[in-house]
């Protein structure tokens, strides 16, 4: 399904989880370190699993707010959603990643936010691009 591009950004890595990746306009440089769990040494500097945790609970947010204006609503400063990604071998052989997003929407009913969650996940890049990839759990607090 073609997509109708209007943002572009571009990242490098290198070295990779022990290594550095910034993006081409410098408002990004992280410096990665692989978690004791995965091998590594652990420390200092992030790793590909929380980049893609923080980008998915800003882009799941992002995605309730678009649907909630399209029904006039507006989703509070307060609401959060909290992304939990993991890591681990397949049963098929190689890796794979599983996110679970609880999502807190304070002063709203339970009712109305499940079913923004439920719209909201099927306009999110991320839902989109993961949907039948990855294991998605979707949590309302």
């Amino acid at each position: 399904m073609p997509v109708d591009v209007k943002y572009r950004t571009e990242a490098t890595a290198n070295g990779g989880r022990d290594g550095r990746s910034r993006t081409a306009d410098g408002a990004l440089d992280v410096t990665l370190a692989t978690p004791k769990e995965l091998g590594g040494a652990g420390g200092p500097g992030n790793n590909p699993e929380q980049l893609f945790a923080a980008g998915y609970a800003a882009c799941f947010l992002g995605a309730m707010k678009f649907v909630a204006a399209q029904d006039r609503r507006k989703v509070p400063d307060d609401a959060t959603v909290t992304a939990k990604v993991g890591i681990g071998p397949r049963s098929e052989g190689g890796f794979g990643i599983t996110a679970d997003l609880a999502i807190s929407i304070p002063g709203w009913d339970k009712a109305d936010v499940e079913a923004l969650v439920a719209k909201a996940h099927q306009v999110c890049p991320y839902s989109n691009a993961t949907r039948g990839n990855v294991d998605v759990g979707l949590t309302v607090a």
